[in-house]
């Protein structure tokens, strides 16, 4: 039994794709995340969460369909916390304001039967919170990245890149989008994906012969 999953995990292991660049005025989004996918939340500037609340979201199978296992988490305003205030609940029923850096709420009608098993929809919008880019992402995804409103200043502002396998190894395809607020000087910052990673260490490998 422990050998079954020692060969699962290094079987996820081998799926995983690399991590994706720094992108600072960049906002990423995409349309359907891959089972094991692990997204994490970072409450915004002004913000904090409560002590020993866990900001990270997974996906994975319940029931044959895939979905998002949430953790109860809100960020809380900095000066609530500190004055002790009571705390008030976060209103599950409420849809509050999108904002731009933030996912959609999850729409499962955009995926078809089959993809519902295998994939889960955008996670759902938190208050005063975004995604951060230290997430962990699986082969087959497809991300999708937009340069935040005052840093579109240069063309492409936005741009398409999937993690695949090419020759054995697993990559993000080549991404050429430009951040900046300046429309004459060098780009702020030009997103590149495309670093090579090995699929797995050497034991997973001898395990996986």
């Amino acid at each position: 039994l422990f050998h079954s999953k020692l060969l699962f995990w290094c079987f996820l292991f081998a799926e995983q794709c690399p991590d994706l660049p720094r992108t600072k005025f960049a906002d990423i989004t995409a349309d359907a995340y891959a089972l094991g996918t692990r997204l994490y939340y970072e409450c915004d500037s002004g913000y904090k969460r409560r002590s020993g609340q866990y900001l990270g979201i997974r996906c994975q199978s319940t029931q044959h369909v895939a979905s998002w296992v949430y953790k109860e988490f809100e960020c809380i305003d900095e000066n609530i916390l500190l004055s002790t205030a009571p705390m008030m609940e976060l209103d599950c029923t409420q849809k509050p304001e999108r904002k731009t850096e933030s996912p959609a709420p999850q729409r499962r009608e955009n995926l078809s039967e089959f993809d519902q098993k295998d994939f889960c929809g955008p996670p759902k919008t938190i208050p005063h919170a975004s995604l951060s880019q230290n997430s962990r992402y699986y082969l087959g995804q497809v991300l999708h990245f937009k340069c935040q409103s005052g840093y579109d200043k240069q063309s492409p502002t936005s741009g398409t890149s999937t993690c695949k396998k090419v020759n054995g190894k697993i990559i993000w395809t080549h991404l050429d989008v430009r951040c900046t607020n300046d429309s004459d000087g060098w780009p702020t910052q030009i997103i590149t994906p495309g670093k090579m990673v090995a699929l797995a260490s050497h034991w997973c490998h001898d395990l996986l012969m």
